[in-house]
């Protein structure tokens, strides 16, 4: 028997000890590991060129395409609208990271976009260096807005 001793002040969502890069790896392999125990295949991209990180299939004629976004300090995400086109097969996963807390999951269709609001935003940046983007904006305010995307709420309509 192997003696494994855990640090009195360790906690296993201490997301602080992750840098931002490794969020986004926890993020997308914990999407896909839900996204599995749903009973979905997932296949992976070998490379992320077009905003999409995996695909998802519950059988053989209906896919979707999964972008993953994940944020633990931030109150803002987007998506760029040069590769986040609007459609009924793509979802954006997003997973919430707060400390000493396990990950907060949902699940967003892209077509949602189509009516904006507090919670969904459409920038167009006209004139600017910034691209178009679709946004998120997390607020206290607008997490009644998010609940309903709740992933396990979402993903059985699917």
């Amino acid at each position: 028997m192997v003696n494994r001793t855990v640090p009195l002040n360790y906690s296993k969502y201490d997301w602080s000890r992750l840098n931002h890069l490794q969020l986004g790896r926890y993020a997308e392999y914990f999407t896909k590991m839900e996204f599995t125990l749903m009973g979905f295949d997932v296949y992976t991209t070998e490379v992320d060129d077009r905003g999409i990180d995996f695909v998802i299939r519950k059988d053989e004629d209906v896919y979707y395409d999964v972008q993953v976004k994940s944020v633990s300090k931030s109150k803002y995400i987007f998506f760029p609208k040069k590769k986040f086109k609007l459609r009924k097969n793509l979802l954006a996963a997003v997973v919430i990271f707060e400390n000493n807390q396990s990950p907060q999951f949902y699940l967003i269709p892209s077509t949602a976009w189509l009516n904006p609001n507090s919670l969904l935003r459409s920038r167009e940046y006209k004139d600017k260096k910034s691209q178009r983007e679709w946004g998120l904006n997390l607020s206290q305010k607008t997490m009644s807005l998010l609940s309903q995307y709740e992933f396990g709420n979402m993903v059985s309509s699917l």
